[in-house]
């Protein structure tokens, strides 16, 4: 087989959408066989698929009349071209998906998860260079995209904060754009105000991604969110669709959650409980362009202890201090806080717990509690491990070596860790 066997399972069960357990009931095996063909290559539990079942699957999945719906999403081209922007390889917003094309590009993203887990080594963007234009404060997401990029066997020049850049000095966003795409060949900008992402890329033809436009979206972010539910539902046999997400904190401002619940909307019948401190609830236009023409429930709510009884997802945001106009923090009190004992008291034993960091730790802040570090439900360290993959897919895509990616791949050479943190769950990596 050309693709592992990873890769392999998980897209036939994402193309047939079923669950691990209809999945290995259906090619006619054990639940727990399944899981240990799924373990990523080098795990101690990893086991080799059989090659009767290889050929089994393959013969489903080519006769399942569900698979003429991506064979017609394939015939019109590639998928940058797409997901396109006016005619350009660019990625601006989550309304440029479709759920055939959001699920094109995690199949994508599960080709690089050998790299991303440094088990392989790509060099297919060798000689690219990545300008990371970040004119407002960042580390994470940052960092991610230079990694991605670099993974691939690009290059980054990076820029961050305004103060520090030529704009400061009264140079136009079409000035920089301009100029700065004869200097790399692709962009990741971060800028304090909403549209101006638009802008930069109004003024160039090279790949621009948005990496966050003030209060408007962060579309990669959204993206590497619902990558990281579809891998914790496969682990746990759920489908997304039907599902109960609970959404928690800023969400006026939250740009993670404007671009997560308008990507979450392209599935079906979902559940949103929308739980916020008066003052910060989820914008209006957001909320009407999720419910028009759909199944979706939204329902919303002050009281976090009411809110989160019998969710699948509770994805938790901070509050974003720093682009209030006039807000208090009224009704934000410790009450407010996602923890353990609320977790435990409102919640089953397979909820999962996300945020999209950074959160604010430190005592009085009442952002997501560090009692639940030790906590499997936990995928916050899982939900940033898979910014890798998700973004390597993204700049693959936009330009146009994601099928280059599975022929390109050899052997590290190094010794890389079998759990990046100490004290990962012992499910970490289990997709």
């Amino acid at each position: 087989m050309s693709v592992s066997q990873q890769v392999f399972l998980r897209d036939a069960m994402r193309r047939l959408n079923l669950t691990r357990d209809v999945f290995a009931a259906r090619i006619g095996v054990k639940r727990r066989a399944l899981d240990t063909w799924l373990l990523p290559e080098g795990s101690q539990e990893a086991r080799s698929m059989p090659e009767v079942v290889g050929r089994f699957v393959t013969e489903i999945v080519e006769n399942e009349s569900l698979m003429r719906k991506y064979a017609q999403s394939a015939q019109f081209g590639p998928l940058r071209d797409r997901i396109a922007v006016e005619g350009k390889h660019q990625l601006l917003s989550v309304d440029q998906f479709t759920r055939e094309s959001v699920e094109e590009l995690f199949r994508i993203a599960d080709l690089m998860q050998p790299i991303a887990r440094r088990q392989k080594v790509s060099r297919v963007l060798e000689g690219a260079v990545l300008g990371n234009l970040f004119f407002e404060a960042s580390t994470r997401t940052r960092v991610s995209f230079g990694a991605a990029f670099c993974r691939l066997g690009g290059s980054v020049c990076d820029t961050t904060g305004f103060t520090f850049s030529s704009m400061a000095k009264g140079e136009s966003i079409y000035d920089t754009s301009r100029v700065m795409s004869g200097y790399v060949d692709a962009m990741v900008i971060r800028h304090p105000d909403q549209g101006s992402v638009a802008e930069f890329a109004q003024a160039t033809n090279i790949p621009v991604v948005n990496g966050g436009d003030g209060p408007g979206e962060h579309p990669s972010q959204a993206l590497l969110d619902l990558y990281t539910i579809l891998t914790e539902f496969s682990r746990l046999g759920k489908l997304l669709d039907g599902a109960h997400i609970a959404v928690v904190g800023d969400l006026k401002y939250g740009r993670t959650v404007h671009s997560l619940i308008k990507l979450l909307a392209l599935y079906k019948g979902l559940k949103f409980t929308l739980i916020a401190p008066r003052g910060l609830e989820m914008p209006q236009d957001i909320i009407d362009k999720v419910t028009q023409g759909t199944d979706h429930v939204i329902e919303q709510t002050h009281s976090l202890r009411e809110g989160l009884v019998g969710v699948d997802v509770i994805y938790a945001t901070r509050v974003q201090k720093e682009r209030f106009s006039g807000e208090d923090l009224e009704g934000y009190t410790a009450d407010f806080q996602v923890n353990k004992a609320l977790v435990d008291q409102c919640c089953g034993p397979d909820v999962i717990v996300m945020h999209p960091l950074p959160r604010d730790s430190r005592e009085g802040a009442n952002d997501l509690s560090v009692d639940l570090n030790d906590d499997s439900r936990l995928a916050i360290f899982r939900q940033t491990d898979n910014g890798i993959p998700v973004r390597m897919a993204i700049f693959a895509v936009l330009l146009g070596v994601e099928t280059l990616v599975q022929h390109s791949l050899r052997d590290v050479t190094w010794s890389p860790p079998t759990h990046i943190g100490p004290d990962d769950s012992v499910f970490h990596g289990i997709d």
